[in-house]
């Protein structure tokens, strides 16, 4: 009963808001598109827009139909591209998602071998998600996701690349630089600076300083890593970041990096990819490369 058409026709009133826009969009006139809604709502017997002035409001037929299109139609798109990239011996691209901010500058190592190795390969990195990196990779908008918070799905899977240790960054002249670990109550008069996430997804609160019921004296976000460790360099306050990101800073700035609390807090790097694409030559090499980039 339902085609793509009508997905399309619905996605297309949605975005334009009128017939005429929305016709305009799918290369159809006004009347074709008309009657293809008014058969599909005999069939359906039930409405799937109505008329409001000169726009066109979705009644709840047509809401749960646009829900479809939107899952569905990318996953079409996609699949297109695919196959059209093939018939013209083109190898394809590749979308990859990072949710992490210090992931980027580890991908930028990957990114130049694998480019020498795969030239037909177009990447494109992305890193805002109209659905979040976990719904980005379902739905198609990207192709892979890297990212130290796997969400495991059915349709997902998350191959682990690295692991690697969160760890405190101090000034050299921190009274904390001489302690091997830090303690959370140690903290209540720090300034913490990080990247602009919520708080709830820094795992110096979700690990270490929420469980002993601790908070820091402020919280203040910086975008760049290169500013962020200049303010602890200079005493302005402390930070959280990967160990391997902090020893690459560490031979040229004034800072040093210490573990949280007595065990630490131990992290991986994971890149998810969709179920059954696991296998593409392309997608596949490219985690074998990551496997080997610290």
């Amino acid at each position: 009963m339902l085609e793509r058409f009508h997905l399309e026709v619905l996605a297309a009133i949605k975005e334009q808001g009128t017939l005429t826009q929305a016709a305009e969009t799918l290369n159809l006139s006004q009347s074709a598109l008309s009657h293809s809604i008014k058969k599909l709502e005999g069939l359906l017997k039930t409405p799937v827009w109505k008329k409001e002035g000169r726009s066109l409001r979705l009644t709840h037929a047509g809401e749960q139909i646009l829900t479809l299109a939107n899952r569905v139609l990318p996953q079409f798109k996609h699949t297109e591209l695919l196959l059209s990239q093939m018939a013209k011996g083109e190898m394809g691209s590749l979308r990859v998602g990072v949710e992490c901010h210090p992931c980027y500058q580890w991908l930028l190592k990957v990114i130049e071998p694998y480019l020498e190795k795969w030239p037909s390969v177009d990447i494109d990195v992305k890193q805002e998600f109209q659905f979040g990196g976990l719904g980005a990779l379902h739905n198609y908008e990207i192709d892979m996701l890297v990212t130290p918070d796997p969400l495991y799905k059915p349709n997902l899977i998350f191959i682990p690349v690295f692991d690697y240790e969160h760890r405190l960054v101090v000034s050299s002249s921190h009274p904390l630089a001489a302690q091997d670990h830090v303690m959370p109550e140690q903290l209540s008069d720090e300034v913490l600076f990080s990247y602009p996430v919520d708080p709830e997804r820094l795992d110096i609160f979700s690990q270490f300083l929420n469980p002993a019921k601790c908070t820091v004296k402020q919280h203040k976000t910086i975008e760049t890593t290169e500013i962020m460790l200049q303010m602890v360099a200079a005493g302005r306050g402390v930070s959280a970041l990967p160990g391997w990101l902090v020893d690459e800073f560490a031979s040229t700035m004034n800072i040093r990096s210490l573990r949280f609390g007595e065990s630490g807090i131990n992290k991986q790097i994971f890149l998810g990819v969709r179920k059954g694409e696991e296998q593409v030559s392309y997608l596949q090499d490219f985690v074998t490369l990551a496997q080997t980039i610290r």
